[in-house]
């Protein structure tokens, strides 16, 4: 079997490829380290071929899907307030770069293609848990640029009948999870800030919850979903649970501060994951507390991390606050 990754230098992308080694996979990753790192890879440099290239414009990157049986297509950019303030970039990189792989995939014959969505697709939610139905809401351009990949991915499979399914990941964490100076994601602020002996930065009043997805589960959903014989489906990938901010504070032991609670967020994430159960057949296996666990025996990851404060973290999300306030 001859696999493509794209973003595999990424968080969930080097998990990927290393479940796609361990199964015998010939895996070739297309990444232009925008965010992914090479210290992800480096473990298995001499067992990859690596590509450094920009999905975002046709190239010779086009023939390394020659032969390909799998393509899983996770390069992405992420973060909400860069999203806002550059949304020509996210365009470029999440839509172009989709339909690009898409084509190359189409011209190679691939036998599977997976796409990473997101959950943000929801925005915020009537009902929890999220099911696969409710209606899609995105709240910010990073939402609509991934949702409209999503929609190039389904048309594909619709009209040139392209064996694709579209997975929309909940809130991953794990092991190699983001470190770039872009404010983002929980767990990588939290980790860089417990390492500089900073208090947690807590978003309103912490009671907020979250459907953290352990990485390893992730992928395991994206594999079991390429070996399905399913054909333009949409799944959900979440924990099946949802856990507050203020037990994942409790979990990492330290102090914590309060911020403004931000506009365009749920008060709750929670993937409704009977449609993958059922007709994949896979289901998560790693509980909150283990997670949390794994991640801070691998603590040291985030010790060149941005540590933020309340005052740079106001200064980097006013744009947030100026264009998602209604």
């Amino acid at each position: 079997m001859k696999s493509i990754v794209t973003g595999g230098a990424g968080f969930i992308g080097s998990h990927l490829v290393d479940a796609l080694l361990a199964e015998g996979h010939e895996v070739v990753v297309l990444d232009n380290f925008s965010t992914g790192r090479p210290e992800n890879l480096e473990h298995v440099r001499d067992k990859i071929e690596i590509i450094e290239c920009d999905l975002g414009i046709p190239g010779n990157w086009c023939k390394s899907f020659e032969g390909v049986d799998w393509v899983f297509h996770l390069a992405a950019l992420a973060d909400i307030v860069p999203s806002i303030q550059h949304p020509a970039t996210y365009f470029r990189a999440n839509v172009d770069g989709t339909f690009n792989v898409l084509q190359a995939s189409i011209q190679s014959n691939s036998k599977r293609f997976i796409y990473a969505a997101s959950s943000s697709c929801y925005g915020i939610p009537d009902n929890y848990p999220t099911t696969e139905r409710s209606e899609i809401r995105p709240q910010y351009p990073y939402a609509l640029t991934k949702r409209v990949g999503e929609e190039l991915v389904m048309h594909w499979a619709q009209v040139y009948k392209m064996p694709a399914i579209s997975l929309r990941f909940f809130n991953v964490f794990g092991p190699r999870s983001r470190t770039s100076g872009t404010y983002g994601a929980v767990f990588g602020v939290f980790l860089a800030q417990k390492l500089a002996g900073k208090p947690f930065t807590v978003v309103g009043d912490g009671n907020q919850t979250r459907d953290f997805t352990f990485v390893t589960d992730v992928v395991a959903a994206i594999i079991a979903s390429a070996k399905a014989y399913k054909h333009g489906k949409i799944y959900n990938v979440g924990s099946g649970c949802t856990t507050s901010v203020n037990k994942l504070v409790e979990l990492l032991e330290g102090e914590k501060i309060y911020i403004p609670k931000r506009p365009g967020e749920p008060d709750c994430t929670f993937a409704d994951i009977t449609k993958i159960k059922e007709e994949i057949g896979w289901t998560p296996k790693v509980t909150f507390e283990e997670g949390v666990s794994e991640v801070l025996r691998h603590i040291n990851y985030w010790r060149n991390a941005p540590v933020w404060t309340p005052d740079s973290i106001e200064t980097a999300t006013k744009d947030w606050f100026k264009y998602l306030s209604y």
